[in-house]
């Protein structure tokens, strides 16, 4: 019989800090899902015109990418419509995308539906550790989702953004995460108090190493050359990132919090 796997001890953060968005919400699917209304309209024969529309994903995902460095303090959900529409229009050569399809895109990520492990995963978590999101989605959209889609589990703490006025992986919104965690929960990442926890290795864990944040990486098949996502190539990065722990889901990482946690009172 295989050994089982050794990870390092989880059991002496006393805080967890989550990215929302492909982390513990379906963020593909819901992208996905709104490319292929796009996607449809072109020739058959047009190279991003595929099912799934994973190239033409990408493509939003650099655009809006580019826009959050362009444009820090617009509203994500001001920002995915504008991207949106710059891309169908240039990117796709569709003309006329009307504001009624740009409009509620912008606003979807609050629809979109978490992932089948993450609520019961999330309320293991939250008996050893308070939970923070730290999202670069804007508040209307990250309420929608705390108060419905993340229901019944609940966080201690949520900032967005919108707040701070930077999007990640800009070290602003870390050294934000970082104060007023301290400053609401008495939580002090200096002392060791804090593991952030992503999916994103461009937005979350190269910003995590280079400010010294240990971290879980959330993988999601992102680590196989299969793996859908945008959110880095793992070869291309792994000289840049160091999290300390990689696990499938979130379901998979809360169950081996409880079982070291489990450990230790037996200890």
């Amino acid at each position: 019989m295989a050994s089982e796997k050794k990870y390092p001890d989880l059991t002496s953060f006393k805080a967890l800090s989550f990215d929302c968005y492909g982390t513990l919400i379906d963020w593909e699917t819901g992208f996905l899902n709104t490319m292929r209304l796009l996607t449809s309209q072109l020739p058959a024969t047009h190279p991003l015109n595929t099912d799934p529309p994973l190239e033409a994903m990408r493509l939003l995902n650099d655009k809006a990418s580019a826009y959050e460095r362009e444009h820090p303090t617009l509203p994500y959900n001001e920002l995915l419509a504008e991207a949106i529409t710059a891309f169908a229009t240039s990117d796709l050569a569709l003309s006329g995308l009307p504001d009624s399809f740009a409009e509620p895109f912008g606003n979807a990520p609050g629809t979109w539906a978490a992932f089948p492990d993450t609520v019961s995963g999330l309320q293991k978590l939250a008996k050893h550790y308070k939970l923070a999101i730290l999202s670069n989605v804007d508040n209307q959209n990250i309420g929608a989702t705390v108060d419905k889609q993340l229901a019944p589990a609940r966080f201690d703490a949520v900032y967005t953004a919108q707040d701070i006025g930077a999007y990640k992986p800009s070290h602003k919104n870390f050294e934000y995460l970082f104060g007023h965690l301290r400053s609401d929960l008495g939580v002090d990442w200096e002392k060791g108090e804090l593991l952030h926890v992503a999916r994103s290795l461009t937005a979350d864990h190269v910003p995590a190493k280079e400010l010294g944040l240990p971290s879980v990486w959330i993988s999601r098949g992102g680590e196989k050359r299969t793996g859908r996502g945008v959110g880095g190539d793992y070869e291309a990065l792994k000289d840049k990132v160091a999290f300390g722990w990689r696990f499938d889901t979130i379901g998979d990482f809360a169950d081996e919090v409880e079982r070291q946690f489990a450990a230790k009172e037996k200890a």
